[in-house]
């Protein structure tokens, strides 16, 4: 009796998680690209993450060396789920820092920062 608990116990820990149940959305890409520098101003930001998400819970922020904010409104969803992008204000020459939260259908939050440069 106490073997077949033990294996029952064994089973029990070693089975797999169900696919996606550890999944977060991490950023895939951005473009502009994470610590690039780009010689004509972007009229938006748009990041690709590797999960789909809840675009009504997940932003971007967009800020000038001032620290004031740049972009135009709130970040919106893709088609796919997997997309969030916002629009900009023209940008003059900078550089600028993309702030970014998300919150994955799966209901785990991840956020990050990077920056880009205009004209440099």
């Amino acid at each position: 009796m106490r073997t077949v608990l033990a294996i029952l116990v064994v089973s029990a820990l070693t089975v797999a998680a169900p696919k996606g149940a550890a999944a977060h959305a991490r950023l895939d890409h951005a473009t502009p690209k994470v610590g690039s520098t780009v010689t004509a101003a972007p009229k938006q930001v748009v990041l690709t993450f590797t999960e789909k998400l809840e675009p009504a819970f997940s932003s971007i922020e967009v800020r000038d060396a001032k620290g004031a904010d740049v972009q135009t409104g709130k970040a919106r969803g893709g088609s796919d789920r997997t997309q969030l992008r916002v629009q900009l204000k023209s940008l003059p020459p900078g550089t600028y820092t993309v702030i970014w939260k998300a919150l994955s259908v799966d209901t785990h939050r991840t956020q990050g920062t990077f920056t880009f440069t205009v004209g440099r």
